[in-house]
């Protein structure tokens, strides 16, 4: 497994954010029973710099929370089984690591979440990570049984970690 952080504003909390970062991934990958070792990208920027991104790629002039950008492309959400047979190019050839893709968090949108919905730094940095491995395999919330199905996914992977609300 390759899990890759770069911080880019080098963002400090009062809880270690690169093991928690992992803790997550792993966690969600577990949940999904991904069956390959997976290598996951994550950066942490500012608004400034989601912003930008944002606007890139989605054509969204602001800031957000976070961007999920998966390699493989699913017909069911978390249906590992085709990926070998339809989609090879996303393993790694020198590892064989299945490459999940990129995770971009904004450190800003971390820090005013957590107030805003009165819990801490560590469950909103948590909370993003899961909802974005979730992505990253797959599911969507653009509708209100997608977005239900999300949240019990979510919940339950932070749950099994003891990061509650």
């Amino acid at each position: 497994m390759t899990i890759t952080i770069e911080n880019e504003v080098d963002a400090v909390f009062d809880f270690d954010c690169e093991a928690l970062i992992n803790e997550v991934i792993i966690a969600a990958l577990d949940y999904e029973k991904c069956p390959y070792e997976a290598a996951v990208e994550v950066i942490l920027t500012d608004n400034d710099g989601i912003h930008e991104v944002n606007l890139e790629q989605r054509n969204i002039d602001a800031p957000t929370d976070v961007l999920s950008f998966p390699m493989a492309f699913y017909e069911t959400p978390a249906d590992f089984d085709p990926l070998e047979t339809e989609q090879d190019d996303v393993f790694d050839p020198e590892t064989g690591e299945f490459v999940m893709g990129d995770i971009m968090i904004s450190v800003d949108k971390v820090r005013a979440q957590a107030e805003a919905y009165g819990h801490s730094e560590k469950r909103e940095l948590g909370f993003l990570v899961a909802h974005s491995m979730l992505h990253l395999m797959g599911y969507d919330h653009m509708e209100d049984d997608e977005r239900a199905v999300m949240e019990k996914k979510q919940a339950e992977i932070l749950d099994s970690l003891g990061i509650t609300r």
